[in-house]
């Protein structure tokens, strides 16, 4: 297998977006006509390369085409103030990144917003979707069991407020279920590639103000998605509650939900190898 390390992997594609150009950052990994694209949550110095590190080579090695975008607004891709749906800035951009490296049809794997974007996508874009997974998002609107905005979508916003260790320690330490397993070092550098970007803060804070519903309920759309869809949640997500999922199953026609216990908002991180072969399985032709 040819290096697939963060550096050699490293793109960079200049967008066009409504008159706006943009410098995104994305991974390239691999080479196969079958290609996976796999996108981010929102997190504070999330990046698609952190989100996935864990579950890029199984893909590579079943002879898929990985591509992780960073967003517009996260790692090293350009900032934005977004005063719109940001599912569907992020799936515009997907779009034109997808057409610039010839790219005609790929499925989707999503995280958080990263679902979200993947299934405005599906909508907008319905000839260019193979299969769709969807961790942890996928649609918007209040949860009928969990108060909102959740306990980890607060923490996260005061992250953004005030990106200190302490505030990113207590929000990921209710990000997963075991936090047994961020170290010190992970947190650590978690916190220097917030404050690499603080125009990233500053403009997510700032899209907040200026357009509250950054990912709007599409609840009422699902039905017009056609692909197959894997819905996969973490029992004990505190970020996104799991009747979210359960909105998602009822929605999409060609849709399954498989739940792990003991687990957060994080799967494919916390639970990656079991996460590998359930999304391998699925997208198995």
């Amino acid at each position: 297998m040819s290096d697939y390390s963060e550096s050699a992997t490293s793109r960079f594609a200049l967008i066009e977006d409504n008159g706006v150009r943009l410098n995104i950052h994305y991974h390239d990994c691999g080479a196969s006509q079958h290609v996976v694209v796999m996108l981010h949550g929102s997190g504070p110095g999330a990046s698609g390369w952190s989100n996935f590190s864990r579950n890029i080579e199984p893909l590579m090695a079943a002879g898929y085409r990985v591509i992780l975008m960073d967003c517009p607004g996260w790692s090293k891709s350009d900032s934005i103030v977004c005063t719109e749906s940001r599912s569907a800035l992020n799936a515009r951009v997907l779009k034109a990144l997808l057409e610039q490296l010839g790219i005609a049809r790929a499925h989707l794997i999503g995280n958080s917003m990263g679902g979200h974007s993947a299934v405005a996508f599906a909508l907008n874009y319905p000839d260019s979707v193979g299969r769709l997974v969807l961790m942890g998002g996928g649609t918007g609107g209040v949860s009928a069991f969990v108060p909102m905005p959740t306990e980890g979508i607060k923490l996260l916003q005061k992250v953004y407020r005030e990106p200190t260790q302490a505030n990113l320690q207590q929000m990921m330490d209710i990000f997963v279920h075991d936090s047994s397993d961020l170290t010190p070092e992970l947190i650590a550098g978690r916190l220097e590639n917030i404050l690499k970007r603080r125009d990233h803060l500053e403009n997510f804070t700032q899209s907040l103000a200026l357009y509250p519903r950054q990912f709007p309920d599409v609840s009422m759309r699902l039905g017009e998605i056609n692909a197959s869809t894997l819905v996969i949640w973490g029992r004990n997500d505190r970020f996104v509650p799991m009747d979210t999922g359960l909105r998602l199953v009822a929605g999409i026609t060609q849709s399954e939900l498989h739940v792990f216990n003991n687990c957060g908002h994080w799967v494919q991180w916390e639970y990656a190898e079991r996460f590998n072969r359930l999304v391998l399985d699925f997208l198995a032709p």
